[in-house]
């Protein structure tokens, strides 16, 4: 059995002191991380304070990014260096907004995926097609190249125990989202992916979450999918009765 793992991802969202009030409203709240890995993605001016909040809980904290070298001159980004002294659990790396605002390739998912491996931490590794593919029927495709590209030459163990997020571009944001059934679907091509280029041990033990308009109202019915291991979510994880209802859901 794969252990759920709900990641909230406040993108760029909330004050320092509204951070920390949710992370004060929640951290006792949470489900035995036995159960389920209920984690918070916040924009990095947070960490430091979240990750003082949830000491002692069962709450994880994840950076939304960083850069792949642990220092220079690189003005502007985060070290993973840096956010392992801060002992962050997980960075999401590869997210669709990442790549198309600020033009990040697979390359630089796969040496951030390195970097954040290294620093000790655990990758979510994003992944996700535009409509345009959707509808073009290149789905399974596109996904493939994606994770075959994000993976590239990380060792069996270090996937093993990444997660993977699939999340359709077309679902983020808009209200829409995948049915169950193509979730279920298209994690199953990422699985497919891992055991393609690794083996079926490697595929059966990696956790795949699936992104897009996921709410408590609808949580159940991805979950019960037997390729989806979780879920990122955006809008439903801002308030903290919302992101509780979630982790109840699936605890």
């Amino acid at each position: 059995m794969r252990k759920p793992i709900i990641a909230g991802n406040w993108k760029m969202n909330k004050t320092a002191s509204e951070a920390h009030a949710f992370a004060e409203a929640v951290k006792t709240k949470i489900p035995s991380n036995d159960k389920v890995d209920s984690v918070i993605g916040a924009p990095t001016l947070f960490l430091a304070d979240l990750k003082a909040s949830a000491k002692g809980t069962e709450l994880k904290i994840a950076a939304q990014n960083c850069y792949f070298e642990n220092a220079g001159a690189f003005t502007g980004e985060t070290s993973p260096a840096a956010l392992a002294d801060l002992e962050m659990d997980y960075v999401i790396i590869g997210h669709s907004e990442r790549r198309e605002f600020f033009h990040e390739t697979d390359e630089d998912v796969n040496k951030k995926a390195k970097a954040i491996i290294a620093n000790g931490m655990t990758p979510i590794v994003c992944c996700g097609e535009s409509l345009e593919t959707y509808e073009a029927g290149k789905t399974a495709e596109w996904i493939e190249g994606q994770i075959t590209g994000a993976l590239k030459d990380l060792t069996p163990e270090q996937v093993s125990n990444l997660v993977i997020a699939y999340e359709p571009i077309w679902a983020i944001g808009t209200g829409k989202s995948a049915d169950a059934t193509i979730a279920d679907e298209i994690c199953g091509v990422v699985r497919q992916t891992v055991a393609k280029l690794y083996n079926d041990d490697v595929a059966g033990k990696v956790r795949i979450q699936y992104g897009g308009s996921v709410k408590p109202e609808n949580i159940v019915e991805y979950m019960a999918k037997e390729n989806v291991d979780g879920a990122l979510v955006g809008g439903a994880s801002l308030q903290p009765e919302s992101f509780l209802a979630l982790l109840e859901a699936v605890k």
